[in-house]
């Protein structure tokens, strides 16, 4: 699922200008994020904030102070992924088999969300929610799975009435499932193949 993002101090300023951070807050928000990386790591995208916060040497104050709720640190914390995503997704564009492309660049985003458990159920519940930071995450990803989408309907290989919200559904869908059965290292791929059969035009 994924550069940092912005420090949430600045949401407080009147004019919504972003301020650099001073050198003792950039300290605390990268020691933040890299506890919260493997707190989620540990125990899920449901880690307790208040350890994370313990392990980063600060107060839980400071965590809210820099991120407001847990899918504002999510979000952060996924940054890398979503850049890698967003990277392939360009590389498939211009990729001789359209729906090949398409097929890649799903199971990339279904070995992402698996990276972390909960993270599948965030994005699933983010897609309907344009208010939650993590829509900042889940946006561009429908954006660049809509181009590759649309290459494959255009080709032929899939049907027309798909779309990527549907798409990006399945997918979530397919990577909690994996999450829930991890004795079953396959089941995502046999998802996926099953999914697309039904897909194709």
């Amino acid at each position: 699922m994924l550069g940092a993002m912005t420090t949430s101090t600045a949401a407080g300023d009147a004019a919504g200008a972003v301020r650099p951070m001073r050198a003792d807050a950039r300290r605390n928000y990268e020691r933040l994020l890299i506890e919260a990386r493997k707190a989620f790591a540990e125990h899920g995208t449901d880690a307790s904030l208040e350890d994370v916060a313990r392990r980063a040497g600060v107060g839980i104050g400071t965590l809210y102070r820099h991120f407001p709720n847990r899918h504002a640190l999510m979000n952060a914390v996924f940054q890398d992924a979503l850049a890698s995503l967003l990277s392939r997704s360009a590389e498939l564009a211009s990729a001789d088999q359209p729906c090949g492309a398409l097929v890649e660049w799903l199971r990339a985003l279904i070995t992402h969300a698996g990276e972390y458990r909960g993270v599948a159920r965030a994005l699933m519940s983010a897609s309907h929610d344009t208010g939650s930071a993590l829509s900042q995450c889940s946006v561009p990803l429908r954006e660049a799975g809509a181009r590759l989408l649309s290459r494959a309907q255009a080709a032929g290989a899939v049907r027309e009435d798909v779309s990527i919200t549907d798409l990006l559904q399945l997918t979530n869908a397919i990577a909690l499932a994996a999450e829930q059965a991890p004795s079953d290292p396959e089941l995502a791929d046999r998802l996926l193949a099953l999914t697309l059969r039904g897909l194709k035009a």
